[in-house]
């Protein structure tokens, strides 16, 4: 029997001034369809995770498409057999994914980024379109690297987000020619992560657009390893964007 439960996450950044009336609102129509997971709304934009039945999902999303703050919005898709939130939560961020640098916006102009089937041609043919060696640098934390990653990917063995600026600055020589490609569970770190990169000099940076999970949708596991870690209580999803059955 198919899973019947479609898991979805998605991002924007978008500037947001109406925080708690908006608050209010998104969480009474998730509570009407009996949604379950976590919407983050900051001045940055809105960062979500929604399971439940196709039919709730897609009332949800055709509602959150009336605002034209968030027509665009296309979210990433799995499934599962149950439901893996307990409860809805609507929070209130300073940031949708906490970086602690105030000066990335990253609604005022977005990194450039290359497409999964782009990312799967380039690490196939061992450099980019201009013929630059490709550096896959991994954004998240440790805990997330540990149950899987890109083949040959650099990474810092961070706590979390908010190392990565000195991390990254320590790091630069390595990027120097090279073409470099930051990569996240859903996009949203590797977007802030390209920015900065950007910002102080690294010249050829791109984000992975939608991360590893539309990686997964579009491309499936070339060039992974191992299984990509998500924040429900599914714990990871492999290649084919299925619950992970490994411990």
């Amino acid at each position: 029997m198919p899973m019947s439960i479609l898991n979805i996450s998605a991002y924007k950044f978008v500037g947001l001034d109406d925080l708690a009336a908006l608050r209010e609102r998104i969480m009474a129509r998730c509570e009407a369809l009996a949604l379950k997971g976590t919407i983050l709304l900051a001045p940055e934009g809105i960062n979500l995770f929604l399971a439940a039945p196709r039919e709730a999902i897609d009332a949800f999303m055709a509602w959150l498409h009336e605002d034209p703050r968030f027509a665009d919005i296309a979210p990433k898709e799995s499934w599962s057999d149950d439901v893996p939130f307990g409860r809805m939560r609507v929070r209130l961020k300073k940031e949708i994914i906490t970086m602690h640098a105030p000066a990335i916006r990253p609604e005022a102009g977005r990194a450039p980024h290359v497409l999964p089937a782009d990312l799967r041609r380039w690490l196939d043919q061992g450099h980019d379109d201009a013929g630059r060696e490709v550096v896959l640098l991994d954004t998240r934390n440790d805990y997330e690297v540990a149950a899987g990653t890109f083949e040959n990917t650099v990474e810092y063995g961070l706590a979390s987000f908010t190392g990565f600026p000195g991390a990254v600055a320590a790091d630069r020589e390595r990027f120097d020619g090279k073409t470099v490609v930051s990569f996240c569970t859903g996009g949203i770190r590797c977007e802030k992560a390209a920015i900065h990169m950007r910002e102080i000099g690294i010249e050829h940076v791109f984000q992975l657009e939608g991360g590893i999970l539309k990686y997964f949708e579009e491309v499936g596991g070339a060039h992974w390893r191992g299984d990509c870690f998500v924040f429900d209580g599914r714990g990871a999803v492999d290649p084919a964007l299925a619950p992970s059955e490994a411990p």
